[in-house]
């Protein structure tokens, strides 16, 4: 899969310290998989969710750090690609005003 703009994933790793070793072997796993499918991406992260954001697009929700944190991703499988949407903490993430702007 091709990460757009990893350079995103590094200031998040750089303003979340105690994510980081985190955020960059979920990066090692993400760009040398082949995935074609939630399915695919579940084999390799078990508890990633599908959610529905405001524009009714999905977003694939990854667990980071033992569940500390929340990466919010596109992926558009067709043309292995992986779009950087938002990183937040769990506390962040749990009032569920983040879907209001993706």
């Amino acid at each position: 899969m091709r990460l757009i703009k990893p350079s995103t994933l590094v200031q998040w790793a750089k303003q979340h310290s105690a994510a980081a070793p985190a955020l960059f072997h979920w990066f090692e796993i993400t760009r040398k998989a082949q995935w074609r499918t939630l399915t695919d991406v579940r084999r390799d992260f078990p508890h990633a969710d599908l959610v529905k954001v405001e524009s009714k697009k999905p977003a694939i929700v990854f667990n980071i750090a033992g569940n500390k944190f929340r990466l919010i991703c596109a992926i558009h499988f067709n043309a292995s690609r992986v779009y950087l949407l938002d990183f937040l903490t769990h506390a962040e993430y749990s009032k569920d005003n983040w879907k209001d702007h993706l």
